[in-house]
């Protein structure tokens, strides 16, 4: 029995021994194993910056940059496929003090900036020229600058011929009551030299030839020119003086041609100088150069202003601010100048994406026009209604910049080529036709849609080729041939499935049309449907932005998105994407 109880106490504590050794080992691998599966999910996980999220690093610490803790790559933006926008985390946007505002349309009115300088009034300036031949034996008036009054005597000559002429007329006036043809001529020959009648009265009387005779100011004024010295021969007609009145002065601008829209007649300017700080002066155009200058590609816009101060002075610079009201009817986009980064007339705004979980801004290409105060006139590249970035532009250019995206200083290249107005008026003319063509298939009416094709065959035989250069024709040639095999295929179609089809390599074509060329409409749609064909997908170009399937019709008729929008003068920037995720013709049906 001892024995027994022996062999159990045995065999309870060697059970006891092998359970806390196999415990022993398990604990350790149990911590073992979580330790690593903690390991490998800080090595899985990417670290961030908020404010510089390009920094991407595999452990946590400090930003590089900045010196900001490093957050995991989870908590800031999950990135975009539009490779035009840039993406910030909350804190990034706060920091940075951006903040944006939606664009409104704002009658073409305000102040526009101009430059240029004082000049005098030309019709102010007075040339005081020899009536007669002479030696210079005096001058009155010895340097430039110095004011004059009308009458003044500013000259005397000494005039051989003059002499001779007065010797005429005493001779004469001896014997004007038996030749009095004879007196009458001497006198008028001594008018011709602008001699007055009492000077001719005086002679008469005297019975003396005056050998020196003086020159007197025509009118008032700053003599602007000296053209002679003492002891000079002047021939009749020998400018000797200029004399300008500076009691009114021209206010010369230069205007460029962006410019001229906003300029009228009559339009107040107020303008400075530098010379005169703190003072401002007023007045209204009076003139607008008809004629533009082929090297500056501007006019001048005249102002007159009074100086009776003579405060102002010829050749001094002028800013000037213009209150205008432009001649069109139409009103157009206006943006701070805040919101412009300045890269020449193509500059570079920031769009904030709408319903986008985090901040994302959307780089955009503008036109700019001319600058009305402190906005500028945005010819192409934005709507009414988009929200742009007007503070802090800078900062998401920057970031944008060094996480090696697309930045005014790294734009991708443009696809469009540039042509004359009136060929992108004949394929806009073609886009019309394109339209009516897929309203057709959109109300399942393929007698509609083929008509629209005869149409479009008319619109493409009347665009002229020889308006393009090399480059642009050899693009066009190759549009135009597969526009015309797709439209003869289309116009072959037995049934409107068919039609479909071939209306799908159509559409293809026309949006690299549309991409190459652009078109003279205001804004137009890329759209696509993910489930055409068999969910292989089809793009089609729209005139509307509600969607509108042409290759559905009634039956899911707004199936689809818009891709992309095409604006009126707006390049299209080569992104690396095609005007159609599948090669055109590829449909199995």
């Amino acid at each position: 029995m001892k024995k027994i109880l022996e062999n159990k106490f045995g065999l309870i504590l060697f059970t006891l021994m092998i359970g806390g050794f196999i415990g022993w080992i398990i604990k350790p691998a149990s911590e073992s194993s979580d330790e690593h599966q903690h390991d490998a999910t800080e090595e899985n996980t990417l670290w961030t910056c908020s404010m510089h999220p390009q920094i991407k690093l595999g452990e946590p610490g400090d930003c590089p940059i900045c010196g900001m803790d490093l957050i995991p790559a989870s908590q800031a933006s999950s990135g975009s496929s539009n490779p035009l926008v840039f993406e910030m985390t909350k804190e990034a946007v706060a920091l940075s003090q951006i903040s944006t505002t939606k664009v409104g349309g704002k009658e073409q009115s305000g102040e526009l900036r101009l430059t240029g300088k004082i000049q005098a009034d030309e019709r102010e300036i007075a040339s005081v020229t020899s009536k007669f031949p002479g030696r210079i034996e005096k001058l009155f008036v010895t340097f430039t600058g110095e004011q004059v009054k009308v009458g003044q005597k500013l000259a005397s000559i000494y005039s051989p011929e003059l002499m001779n002429a007065q010797q005429e007329l005493l001779q004469s006036s001896k014997s004007k009551g038996a030749f009095p043809q004879l007196y009458e001529s001497a006198k008028e020959k001594l008018k011709l030299w602008k001699l007055r009648d009492e000077q001719i009265l005086e002679i008469e009387q005297s019975g003396k030839v005056k050998e020196v005779f003086d020159i007197y100011a025509d009118q008032s004024g700053v003599v602007a020119q000296r053209n002679i010295s003492v002891g000079d021969y002047v021939s009749t007609g020998t400018p000797l003086f200029d004399v300008v009145n500076l009691d009114k002065l021209w206010v010369i601008l230069d205007a460029y041609e962006s410019d001229l829209p906003f300029i009228s007649m009559g339009n107040e300017i107020n303008f400075s100088v530098a010379g005169l700080p703190g003072q401002e002066f007023k007045a209204n155009i009076s003139f607008i150069d008809p004629i533009l200058d082929a090297s500056t590609r501007a006019v001048s816009v005249r102002a007159e202003v009074s100086n009776a101060s003579k405060d102002l002075k010829p050749e001094m610079f002028v800013t000037a601010e213009i209150k205008t009201q432009s001649k069109s009817s139409s009103s157009e986009v206006m943006v701070p100048r805040t919101a412009v980064l300045w890269s020449g007339k193509r500059s570079v705004v920031y769009l904030k994406v709408s319903n986008a979980e985090t901040p994302q801004f959307e780089m955009r290409e503008v036109t700019l026009g001319s600058r009305m105060g402190e906005n500028y006139q945005i010819l192409s590249g934005l709507q009414k209604g988009e929200e742009i970035v007007t503070n802090g532009v800078f900062a998401i250019d920057a970031a944008s910049q060094l996480s090696g995206q697309f930045s005014m200083m790294n734009r991708p290249e443009t696809k469009s080529i540039e042509v004359p107005a009136q060929f992108r008026d004949q394929i806009t003319e073609v886009a019309e036709a394109y339209f009516s063509v897929k309203n057709g298939l959109v109300n399942d009416n393929l007698s509609e849609a083929k008509s629209g094709l005869n149409t479009f065959d008319k619109s493409l035989k009347n665009v002229s080729m020889s308006l393009l250069d090399e480059n642009a024709h050899e693009q066009w040639m190759k549009l135009l041939s597969e526009m015309k095999k797709a439209q003869s295929n289309m116009a072959s179609a037995k049934d409107i499935e068919e039609a479909r089809t071939h209306f799908s390599t159509l559409s293809y074509h026309i949006l690299e049309m549309t991409e190459t060329f652009g078109l003279n409409k205001d804004i137009v749609y890329k759209d696509y449907c993910p489930m055409a064909f068999g969910d292989e997908g089809a793009f089609w170009l729209s005139e509307k932005e509600n969607i509108t399937n042409p290759y559905f019709g009634a039956s899911m008729l707004t199936c689809g998105e818009v891709r992309q929008t095409y604006l009126k003068g707006q390049p299209v920037l080569n992104l690396g994407e095609n005007s159609s995720s599948s090669t055109p013709g590829t449909h199995n049906h």
